[in-house]
């Protein structure tokens, strides 16, 4: 379908997002009103912008562009991540291993709203590094009312070591209010799989549910995590420009074949008002 407003073509993704490629070659994301995209967004909570000019593989550039979404989210590297591996990587972020499911923003004292991803460098599709997503929102519209209350009586403590740019514990319901009032969401870091190479592994306890119905509660959740009906692995190709909704969606990554190109840039553009991390614990508030 096409969209006047944004003078692009739209495409539904399935199982959610949409994909938006352009009118004509050579067409700039620019030309693309923001405001339009952020509406889009929150609508179906991912966007791939495919086939644009962007210019992003200059940081500046792809800074200034995030400004106009709204306030960045700065680390201490800055409003650029570069996420791709390192030889002597200490956390996992930098290591070609798979990354668990998680919500972006856990262990600081803001949760961001969307993480804007740039694709400098694509692995070829037989060597991994797909990114996951997992769309709460369709996740807890799908599960049945006895799931759902026991799922509301849940919290869970996470830990881990801040070894690069964030650390720390928290502790979270594992279903909230989404922080725009409209409806509910679900806050999860899924523990390591045993037996997978994993730097940095964080330690997480459950609240609520007692020790000998605990991996059968582990696995029913999996399942529904995984359940096709709301679980997308999106396969990079160079240039793609893709806009996360982290208030409904987890993410993760699935391991990469060891020094494949892979190498992705993120920013984080913070909700207006500024979303407050409840669940931060107060000694780790300035991890």
């Amino acid at each position: 379908m096409e969209n006047q407003t944004l003078n692009c073509r739209i495409e539904l993704n399935t199982p959610f997002g949409a994909v938006l490629t352009p009118q004509y070659p050579g067409q700039s994301i620019r030309e693309l009103p923001v405001a339009a995209l952020r509406s889009l967004a929150q609508q179906h909570h991912l966007l791939v912008l495919r086939g644009f000019d962007s210019g992003f593989t200059d940081p500046q550039l792809l800074t200034r562009y995030a400004e106009g979404w709204g306030e960045i989210m700065m680390w201490p590297f800055g409003a650029v991540l570069d996420v791709k591996e390192h030889p002597d990587a200490k956390d996992h972020i930098f290591d070609s291993s798979y990354v668990p499911l998680h919500w972006d923003g856990m262990y600081k004292p803001t949760i961001p709203e969307f993480q804007l991803f740039h694709c400098v460098a694509a692995p070829s599709q037989d060597e991994g590094g797909r990114t996951t997503f997992v769309d709460t929102t369709c996740l807890l519209a799908n599960a049945d009312e006895s799931l759902l209350a026991q799922w509301r009586e849940v919290s869970i403590s996470y830990r881990i070591k801040q070894v690069v740019h964030y650390g720390g514990e928290v502790r979270s319901p594992l279903v909230v209010d989404h922080p725009n009032g409209n409806g509910q969401i679900m806050r999860y870091n899924e523990p390591p799989t045993e037996g997978k190479k994993f730097l940095n592994q964080h330690a997480l306890e459950y609240h609520g549910v007692p020790q000998e119905q605990q991996e059968a509660f582990h696995q029913t959740l999996q399942q529904h995590l995984y359940d096709p009906r709301h679980y997308y692995a999106h396969q990079w190709q160079q240039g793609d420009v893709v806009i996360a909704d982290n208030f409904s969606l987890l993410h993760g990554r699935e391991g990469f074949t060891a020094r494949s190109a892979r190498h992705l840039q993120r920013v984080h553009i913070q909700s207006n008002p500024v979303c407050a991390n409840q669940a931060l614990k107060p000694a780790n508030a300035e991890v």
